[in-house]
């Protein structure tokens, strides 16, 4: 997995391209130092898969930036990850667009 950070002013990007897994997702976690961010976007035109662990990750994100008034967003997912979203009711909580 390869994990892509871009600041822009209070907009921090970070692109995962690969399967996002038990095996991966502390790589992602530990680049998620979200300090400085207003809004977080993950773009996931790259993410091949994704499991629990992957979205136990992504669910932190969302919980920290929620606590600190934030925003944080989902773009560009496959339709498996979209289903993996919907079918677990994330969809409901995380912005994807």
């Amino acid at each position: 997995m390869d994990v892509i950070r871009k600041q822009e002013g209070a907009t921090l990007t970070i692109s995962v391209v690969g399967r996002l897994d038990t095996n991966t997702a502390p790589e992602l976690e530990a680049e998620m130092k979200l300090d400085d961010a207003g809004e977080v976007v993950f773009d996931l035109a790259g993410l091949e898969y994704i499991s629990s662990a992957g979205l136990r990750v992504l669910m932190g994100a969302q919980k920290i930036m929620a606590a600190r008034g934030g925003k944080m967003k989902v773009v560009n997912s496959n339709a498996m990850v979209r289903g993996v979203f919907d079918i677990t009711g994330l969809s409901d909580i995380f912005s994807v667009e």
